[in-house]
């Protein structure tokens, strides 16, 4: 007598239609190459109907290697001791470049410019907040504002903050405010091990992708 017991499909392994591309939107990952120019020509982006804010943050440990310069803020800063890193290790840039990506839904500064791409090894941080600030505009937003507050003993911001802003907001296109602060000894950056940054950006609707 034959079975009556339905036949399933196995699940483990087996292939699934592929959904609409458009549906499943942008990847963005280790293999992602849309901010160097080298991902999809074209790709289907809903336009932005709100205001975002993001959020970033970014530690790098001090460099034992004396010829080393600290980058930091997007300024250079001879006489104090450097920061190790894939790239410059400019923690404050790194950390804008984490909350720009967060806003515009881009992942992180990790799978967009990543260990894993050989290219940016010892590259200038400016390259990073220029190419995601291009990238943050092509997906319909402007940069309202943003805002990073480096955390550490040394060296001290204040001195050349007003110079750290306009470079930053040179390359960012929007007003930029830059602060600094101590955690009084305690941590990692209090007993002088590194430096660390905290960053928020606000983006708004490009006023074309409202239909203005």
């Amino acid at each position: 007598m034959r079975s009556s017991r339905l036949q399933l499909e196995p699940l483990v392994g087996a292939r699934r239609p592929p959904r609409d591309a458009a549906a499943q939107g942008p990847r963005l990952g280790p293999g992602t190459r849309e901010l160097d120019g080298r991902g999809p020509a074209a790709r289907e982006r809903a336009a932005p109907t709100g205001w975002r804010v993001g959020q970033g943050f970014d530690a790098h440990r001090f460099s034992d290697d004396p010829a080393r310069i600290l980058r930091l803020a997007l300024l250079e800063w001879p006489g104090e001791r450097a920061l190790a890193g894939h790239s410059d290790g400019d923690v404050a840039a790194h950390a804008l470049v984490d909350a720009l990506a967060s806003a515009a839904g881009l992942g992180d500064i990790g799978a967009l410019f990543g260990t894993a791409r050989p290219e940016f090894a010892d590259a200038p941080s400016a390259l990073f907040l220029e190419r995601v600030a291009r990238e943050v505009r092509a997906r319909g937003f402007e940069i309202e504002h943003a805002a990073v507050q480096i955390i550490g003993e040394r060296p001290r911001i204040g001195t050349r903050r007003g110079e750290a802003e306009v470079g930053i907001g040179h390359v960012l296109g929007t007003t930029v405010t830059v602060s600094a602060t101590s955690t009084d000894g305690m941590g990692f950056t209090g007993r002088g091990e590194g430096l660390a940054a905290l960053a928020t950006c606000l983006l708004r609707p490009a006023a074309s992708s409202l239909g203005a």
